[in-house]
């Protein structure tokens, strides 16, 4: 899964792997750190070219690696993360990871929240309830649970739903790797919204298959955040990583 997307960054985004080197100074004020949750279906490397630009620029960027196994895993793997922060931390989500920072957000080191193309639950919402209510969509059709109750996309559908802006042979190879979100976690409702006291920024994909456009707007007012819109698919986070690098630098210097 790695290589596909970094294979991903260079040939959509140029992108220069720069490690953990910090080459600029942040401006007054900013959050140091930016910690990346990523979605269902894929890993942590799906915020690689994001995370690139980042630390280019200075910033210290933590890429979480969620199980997948349960909302609680996803939260706990979170948290271990941001204990290991030092100060004022900006915590980001994509899709599936919209539920978990909501979950996750409310620890006092999190200064603004970003969900990139990503589910936002109210306290009492679980990720069943927000596919049940929004518009359906190519992507959430495509979800089914194989015999052990872990849940896939159709690897036939995933190309054309989740990465249509993707050269064809790396959306191909997302849809044949793909991480299963277990059904469990699919269930789980959150009992806190941490967008409802943090600053909170949306970045909506206009041409998303798997969250609604109209729905990414519904989650984007409903919490009241600063909104960008991108012209992009579901992994608009790889194909339009300099836009979502530039909201995230915006929420480091949210109070």
């Amino acid at each position: 899964m790695r290589n596909i997307f970094l294979s991903a960054a260079v040939l959509l985004a140029g992108t220069t792997l720069v490690g953990s080197v910090h080459s600029a100074e942040l401006p007054k004020g900013a959050a140091h750190n930016i910690v990346l949750v990523h979605g269902a279906f894929v890993d942590q490397t799906s915020w690689q070219p994001v995370a690139d630009i980042l630390t280019k620029k200075g910033y210290n960027v933590t890429l979480v690696e969620n199980p997948l196994t349960s909302l609680a895993a996803d939260v706990d793997a979170t948290r271990q993360a941001l204990a290991k922060q030092n100060g004022k931390t900006v915590l980001v989500g994509h899709s599936w990871g919209g539920v978990v920072i909501t979950q996750a957000g409310n620890d006092p080191k999190v200064s603004a929240l970003v969900y990139v193309s990503a589910f936002a639950p109210d306290v009492g919402q679980s990720l069943a309830t927000l596919a049940k209510s929004g518009p359906a969509t190519e992507g959430g059709a495509a979800i089914h649970p194989d015999d052990k109750g872990n849940l896939y996309i159709d690897p036939k559908v995933f190309p054309s739903a989740v990465a249509a802006d993707l050269p064809p042979e790396i959306a191909e190879s997302l849809a044949n790797h793909q991480l299963p979100l277990n059904h469990t976690a699919f269930e789980a409702p959150v009992d806190t919204a941490a967008w409802r006291d943090k600053p909170t920024f949306y970045v909506i994909s206009t041409k998303d298959k798997v969250i609604a456009p109209e729905a990414q707007k519904f989650f984007a007012t409903g919490m009241k955040a600063q909104t960008t819109e991108v012209a992009g698919s579901h992994a608009s986070l790889v194909v339009h990583a300099k836009e979502v690098a530039a909201v995230i630098e915006k929420a480091a210097l949210a109070k």
